[in-house]
């Protein structure tokens, strides 16, 4: 038998292999599906009580990952639909709320419509410009309120943006129920590739391809010729001018032995082309690509967008690292674009606004000059001067440090700031002073060429933060992020707690009492201590200093963590404060 036999065989045991699998998974996760089917009808009984479209101004969604955010096909707003809210491991809460972001006046307001589709988490979501716009949605999951039993929808709706109303599409030959595919619109058809359907025992990860008709409304499962891509979730879909599609990367896992699973990070990339013309359309091929330049580094949960010149773009991710009774993850807030005419990839480079500084430096030179002075002078100071300062170390712990500087140091401060500032420019350095913390699972959007980033989480030790804020930056120019709005300062209280302090309000008696007076006394001590911190010996390097100092840093960040903080997190925290305090002197 030649080559080609035998990979034909080949593919055709594993298409038997999925197929007993899935059926498996199917039964196994039918019993559960009709426990969560009550809940579910109970939540949307409660929808059926809205009557009429409301559209009213309110504050920012509330924290959440896996929801949808797309860009308004006409207007300057951005789509905000579902999600899920985590607290520690589990899941508190779903939604199917649409929340309409207004671009211009960097304002919310949410919209209630009448008949949406059920609270779901983990769908894909896809905008077409057709009669004043649309937003398509399939797909997704329901959890149960611990987290520990799933619902995986198969249905698909459409909101009609030009008249606010719900219709869900009822068409058969559809895929089977899933969530973490991805769905892109392309030439008049929605793509939909990949996903995970998951049950309390069982698992299976798909690598079909289905393709939905936007003018006869009808579905088609495509049969793509050649090898394509191991089954996924969470991967990279973009469709490219020609009406290809471009899949990079992902997420599976498979089961080694009973309740040992082993994942696998994705990064491989594959090309789904159309062939032909007219009817002849439905041929499609797969192809593998071997792009050039620097690739991302292997990661799961990254964001991806279109973006202009075309690219398409991925922001953030996590990489986990398996340690002896935990999973490790090391997140992500880089961007790299894949250039798609040029099969290329590279990471971007922030510039920085170093133009306008420079001119406003010349200009104080060119006045200092003119009046004969040696220097700029300063006001005097007015006083002692408290500055606090977050600091987000590589996998995304936020920790803060604070100092007071006396008034007669004022100058002395200032002077070698600007010498501090002056030299990184000159040096190239970016000096970037706000970025998007390091995060996964967090929306983007693109509008206008400007990158718009929400929300997502990230770890600290065993729990995992849901953030709830919103960044972007120019596409075109990539000077710097703007913060357009903050993460919740009671997120970032409740980040800085301690495990300690968490198992304080589960004792009761005097016990607990006493435990409180001296946490809050260790707390009290914690200020008092970061008022002052080493100072930066003249012509040190910034290495020399974190090895100077770094027991300071330590004492610091494990008094931030709490005593069960692992060594290999307060060391990433400590450095990560040791850097910023070294590089800008607060």
């Amino acid at each position: 038998m030649g080559k080609k036999g035998k990979r034909d065989k080949k593919g055709k045991g594993a298409e038997k292999t999925l197929a007993k699998l899935e059926k498996k998974v199917s039964r196994r996760a039918k019993k559960e599906e009709e426990d969560l089917e009550a809940l579910i009808a109970e939540f949307q009984s409660l929808d059926a009580k809205k009557t009429q479209v409301i559209e009213s101004s309110c504050p920012p969604p509330s924290p959440r990952l896996n929801c949808s955010l797309c860009a308004h096909p006409e207007r300057d707003e951005l789509i905000l639909f579902g999600g899920e809210y985590f607290n520690g491991q589990k899941v508190i809460f779903l939604y199917n709320d649409l929340y309409i972001y207004h671009i211009r006046k960097n304002s919310w307001a949410k919209l209630d419509i009448p008949n949406p589709p059920p609270r779901r988490c983990a769908h894909q979501a896809a905008v077409v410009p057709t009669a004043g716009g649309q937003l398509w949605i399939f797909g997704g999951e329901f959890a149960s309120p611990n987290g520990e039993q799933f619902y995986h929808y198969k249905d698909l709706w459409v909101l009609h943006l030009a008249t606010k109303t719900w219709e869900q599409i009822k068409a058969p030959g559809g895929p089977s129920g899933r969530s973490g595919h991805r769905m892109v619109a392309c030439k008049r058809q929605l793509i939909i590739f990949g996903g995970f359907h998951e049950s309390a025992r069982d698992f299976i990860y798909y690598n079909d391809v289905y393709a939905f008709n936007l003018d006869s409304f009808t579905w088609s499962k495509l049969a793509p010729a050649g090898m394509g891509p191991a089954p996924r979730s969470g991967c990279q879909m973009t469709p490219t001018p020609e009406g290809n599609i471009i899949i990079y990367g992902g997420y599976s896992k498979q089961r080694i032995k009973k309740d040992v699973d082993k994942g696998t990070l994705h990064t491989d990339m594959f090309l789904l082309k159309a062939e032909g013309t007219g009817k002849e359309e439905d041929r499609w091929s797969w192809s593998r690509l071997s792009p050039s330049g620097v690739k991302p580094t292997p990661r799961s949960g990254f964001s991806v967008a279109a973006a202009p010149n075309n690219r398409c773009l991925l922001f953030g991710g996590v990489h986990d690292e398996e340690e002896e009774e935990s999973i490790e993850g090391d997140f992500f807030n880089d961007i790299y674009f894949y250039d798609i005419g040029k099969n290329r990839w590279f990471p971007a480079q922030l510039k920085g606004p170093r133009s306008e500084k420079r001119k406003r430096r010349r200009g104080r030179q060119a006045e200092a000059e003119a009046a004969g002075e040696e220097e700029l002078q300063l006001p005097p100071p007015q006083g002692p001067l408290e500055i606090v300062k977050e600091v987000v170390a590589e996998d995304g712990t936020v920790m803060t440090i604070r100092q007071v500087i006396p008034g007669a140091a004022e100058d002395k401060d200032r002077s070698g700031s600007e010498e501090e500032e002056e030299d990184e420019e000159e040096g190239g350095g970016l000096g970037q002073a706000v970025e998007p913390c390091p995060r996964s699972s967090a929306m983007v959007a693109v509008k206008h060429g400007v990158l718009y980033v929400y929300g997502g989480m990230f770890e600290v030790g065993d729990r995992q933060v849901t953030l709830s804020d919103l960044h972007s930056i120019d596409l075109h120019r990539m000077d710097e992020w703007k913060v357009l709005l903050e993460m919740d300062p009671k997120t970032q209280e409740w980040l800085e707690e301690s495990d300690e302090e968490e198992e304080e309000d589960d004792v009761e008696g005097a016990e607990g009492g006493e435990e409180e007076e001296e946490s809050s006394e260790e707390e009290s001590e914690d200020e008092e201590g970061e008022q002052q911190h080493p100072a930066v010996q003249p012509g040190e390097a910034q290495p020399q200093y974190t090895a100077r100092t770094e027991q300071y840093w330590l004492r610091l960040a494990r008094s931030h963590m709490g005593p069960e903080a692992k060594d290999k997190k307060v060391l990433k925290v400590a450095h990560a404060m040791a850097k910023a305090f070294y590089e800008d002197p607060i």
